[in-house]
């Protein structure tokens, strides 16, 4: 079944999609994910390559993208030295969430509808992005990929996602 023009995703408190819902101005999508940057191949040194990112994107009432704001809380090398520390980078990744969510008048968290985006910050993709899982690649696409946090959505489009 093809990707319909606007993707339910469902609102699942105390999971990957808790921080989802409607505001004044339209809906938001905001989580904290680590992120490899794309084409990204492991090797040495990818403690410096896996960056936190505290993400928020905002849509109209129609599900249209209307901004991202994604700020990078730190590498996971640096969690590493200081996991349980109060200026750890995933607190200081906590904090922040807290405080965009904060800034969302009339912030209600529930079930969202958006269209496919994508955009790419630091080297990273961000967005909802359709993709193809035929065997061979080819025909319609059948399924829709949010990056970084990875949650793929299909039919029957009812908002559920696999992980």
């Amino acid at each position: 079944m093809a990707v319909p023009e606007i993707i339910p995703v469902a609102h699942e408190p105390d999971y990957r999609t808790s921080t989802i819902g409607r505001f004044s101005g339209g809906q938001f999508l905001a989580s904290v994910t680590y992120a490899f940057p794309d084409g990204f191949a492991m090797g040495d040194g990818w403690e410096e390559q896996k960056r936190l990112f505290v993400v928020l994107h905002t849509f109209d009432h129609d599900g249209r993208h209307q901004k991202s704001d994604i700020w990078c809380a730190g590498t996971w090398a640096e969690q590493m030295k200081r996991p349980y520390d109060e200026r750890s980078v995933v607190a200081r990744a906590d904090a922040r969430l807290a405080d965009v969510l904060a800034g969302l008048a009339e912030r209600e968290y529930g079930d969202i509808a958006i269209r496919p985006f994508r955009i790419t910050v630091d080297g990273v993709v961000f967005g909802l992005i359709t993709e193809c899982h035929t065997e061979d690649g080819s025909g319609e696409h059948d399924w829709a990929e949010l990056y970084p946090d990875r949650l793929g959505f299909s039919a029957p489009w009812n908002g559920e996602y696999d992980t």
